[in-house]
């Protein structure tokens, strides 16, 4: 199994975004205001394994909204289907996995974006299903209980026909904040 690095610069211009992002609206936050309608979604990403997650919720009419979650692999890397078992088909490859937990939960099926195909690989007898090369964006519509925090749990792995595969990642967590009808993301972990 390899493992290649992103680009140097990849994720200080993730983690410049992810900062701008959170101070916008954490300085609506401090004044008791609510992002303006037509304002952008609160969003946040990082970059982890191999591939970068942008989350943001948008359509929030509390208490319901959608969690959006775009995965990133490096160029000629492909995601493993969202219909995967959690352990893979014969231990090969992981779910890409949204789910949701404290405040918030899951109103729907996760979705997404991306037409599946299956790969034969060597050594496994059932196809495996994954999406094409590049980008993958999944929709989880949510409900909030109340105000409170929020946990969005992601997994994902990502492989290359001619590189490997990297390592999964499991359960990733991301907080929330949800008060005052209103959604915020924590600062991303480093």
């Amino acid at each position: 199994m390899s493992r290649r690095l992103p680009h140097p610069a990849a994720p200080a211009r993730a983690a410049l975004a992810a900062a701008a992002a959170f101070l916008s609206l954490a300085s609506l936050a401090a004044c008791g205001a609510q992002p303006a309608q037509g304002a952008a979604p609160p969003t946040t990403s990082f970059t982890e394994n191999g591939v970068t997650v942008t989350l943001s919720v948008s359509d929030w009419q509390a208490p319901n909204g959608t969690v959006t979650a775009v995965f990133t692999p490096e160029e000629g890397f492909h995601l493993y289907s969202t219909d995967l078992p959690a352990t893979g088909i014969e231990g090969v490859g992981r779910p890409t996995a949204v789910d949701v937990t404290g405040v918030l939960r899951a109103a729907g099926k996760l979705t997404a974006a991306a037409e599946v195909r299956t790969i034969s690989l060597p050594g496994v007898e059932a196809p495996v299903p994954v999406y094409p090369d590049g980008p993958v964006t999944t929709t989880l519509p949510v409900r909030a209980d109340g105000d409170g925090d929020a946990t969005v749990l992601l997994g994902y792995a990502s492989c290359s026909a001619r590189d490997g595969c990297t390592i999964p990642v499991s359960d990733r967590p991301v907080q929330l904040r949800v008060s005052g009808g209103g959604l915020a993301f924590a600062a991303p972990r480093q």
